[in-house]
C-alpha cells in the first residue's frame, strides 16, 4: 500500500530525474548556466526525497541543505562526498543564477551535470536499501 509519504518521495524523484534530462538539453545546446541551474534542482528534489523518510521537508534551499547534513551525512548515512556535491551545485547555481558576468564553463557545466548524476543516483540507491521505493 502507497502512502502519502511514498507519493511524495516518488514525485520528488520524478522531479529530480525531469531535472538532469533539462540539464543533459542545456548543456548539448551550451546554455551553460541553464544546464548548472536544472543540476542544482535535480540534487534539491533528490535530498527532498531523503527528508520526507523523517517527514523533515523545509521550504527554503538552506534548510534543505543544512537537514540533508546533519540528519544524512553527519549520522553516517549518506557519505560526505555527497554533501559536497550538493555544496558545490548550490553555489554554482547561486552565481550562475545572479552573477551576469560569471564565466560559466562547459566543464563547469558537465561537472554539475556529473555530479547530479551522482546524486540523484545515491538517493536512489539509498532509498531502495531502505525500503521507501
Amino acid at each position: 500500500m502507497e502512502t502519502p509519504q511514498h507519493q511524495e518521495i516518488i514525485l520528488y524523484l520524478d522531479n529530480a530525474r525531469e531535472m538532469l534530462e533539462v540539464a543533459q538539453v542545456m548543456l548539448a545546446n551550451d546554455f551553460y548556466p541553464s544546464a548548472i541551474n536544472r543540476a542544482y534542482y535535480a540534487i534539491f528534489y533528490a535530498a527532498n526525497a531523503l527528508l520526507v523518510t523523517n517527514n523533515m521537508t523545509q521550504a527554503k534551499h538552506s534548510g534543505v541543505i543544512s537537514v540533508f547534513r546533519q540528519h544524512f551525512v553527519k549520522t553516517g548515512l549518506i557519505d560526505p562526498e555527497f554533501s559536497k556535491i550538493y555544496g558545490r551545485a548550490m553555489e554554482d547555481r547561486h552565481e550562475s543564477d545572479y552573477e551576469l558576468e560569471s564565466p560559466i564553463s562547459k566543464e563547469d557545466a558537465q561537472e554539475n551535470l556529473n555530479g547530479a548524476v551522482k546524486f540523484v543516483s545515491e538517493v536512489e540507491r539509498w532509498l531502495q536499501q531502505e525500503k521507501w521505493i
